[in-house]
C-alpha cells in the first residue's frame, strides 16, 4: 500500500525540488524549507492518484516557487516500480509543463513511540518549524512537522525528523533524531553529514508551540530556539 513516510524528488520541466511526504488513510502531509505541501490520494488496482496544494511559511525571497505562484495545485498519478512510487502530472498554474517525481520510503519505525499527549496538551496537526541557532552560531533550518498523539515526522529539503513527545498542560518535551536524505549544503552544512540527536522541552497552545533544545552535532553541542506553527489539523 502506499501509505507511509516518504522523502520526494520532484521536477517541473528542469526545475528540481525535495522534500519529505506522509500518506495516510486518504491524506498527503509534508512539505520542505519553504512550502508545505497539503492533499489527498486515492489508490485503486494499482494506481495512486494525488491532488496536492502547497502553502507557503518561509517568505525569504530566496526561496522561490517552482509554478511562479504560491499558491498552486498539482494533480498527478503513480506507481509503484521497485519499491519507489513514480508520478507524472501537470501543475494547474503552469499548462503544458511536464511534472514527475520519485517517493522513497523512510524507515519511520525506527524510533520507538512512547509519547502521550493529555488535556491542553498540543495539537495534532501539520506545523511549520523554523529553528534559529544560539550562542552567537549562525544558521538555521526551516521545514515542516507532523504531530500525532506523541509521534514526530517531518523534514525539508535535506533532512527528515522521527521523534517522540509528552505533552499537556500547555507544555511539551522529547526528543528528535535529525537525519540527511540528500546531501546538504549552505546553510544547512552545520547538521550535515551527521545523524543529530536533539532533546527539547517548550510551550505549546492551539495554534502552535515554542522550543528551546540541545543538539549534538557529531561531538559538538549546540543550543537551539524553535518557533512552529499549525497550518493544519490532522
Amino acid at each position: 500500500m502506499f501509505q507511509g513516510f516518504y522523502k520526494v524528488r520532484f521536477q517541473l520541466n528542469d526545475v528540481v525540488g525535495r522534500s519529505v511526504m506522509y500518506a495516510h488513510a486518504g491524506k498527503l502531509l509534508g512539505g520542505n524549507s519553504a512550502f508545505a505541501h497539503i492533499g489527498t490520494y486515492q489508490e485503486e488496482d494499482g494506481t495512486v492518484t494525488v491532488e496536492v496544494n502547497t502553502v507557503r511559511h518561509n517568505h525569504d525571497p530566496n526561496y522561490k516557487a517552482m509554478a511562479g505562484t504560491d499558491d498552486a495545485t498539482l494533480i498527478a498519478r503513480g506507481r509503484l516500480d521497485g519499491g519507489l512510487y513514480r508520478f507524472e502530472g501537470a501543475l494547474n498554474e503552469v499548462p503544458g509543463a511536464v511534472f514527475k517525481s520519485v517517493m522513497t520510503p523512510i524507515n519511520d519505525a525506527i524510533v520507538p513511540v512512547f509519547g502521550a499527549v493529555g488535556e491542553g496538551g498540543i495539537v495534532n496537526g501539520l506545523y511549520s518549524i523554523h529553528i534559529r541557532l544560539l550562542d552567537g552560531v549562525d544558521g538555521g533550518l526551516t521545514g515542516v512537522m507532523l504531530l500525532n498523539d506523541g509521534r514526530i515526522l517531518g523534514g525539508d529539503a535535506s533532512f527528515y525528523y522521527l521523534g517522540t513527545y509528552v505533552s499537556s498542560k500547555g507544555r511539551w518535551k522529547g526528543e528528535i533524531l535529525n537525519q540527511e536524505h540528500t546531501q546538504a549544503t549552505g546553510e544547512n552544512s552545520i547538521f550535515g553529514g551527521h545523524e543529530v540527536g536533539i532533546g527539547f522541552s517548550g510551550t505549546c497552545s492551539s495554534d502552535g508551540a515554542e522550543m528551546e533544545a540541545t543538539a549534538l552535532a557529531g561531538k559538538r553541542s549546540l543550543r537551539l530556539q524553535a518557533v512552529l506553527k499549525l497550518m493544519r489539523k490532522a
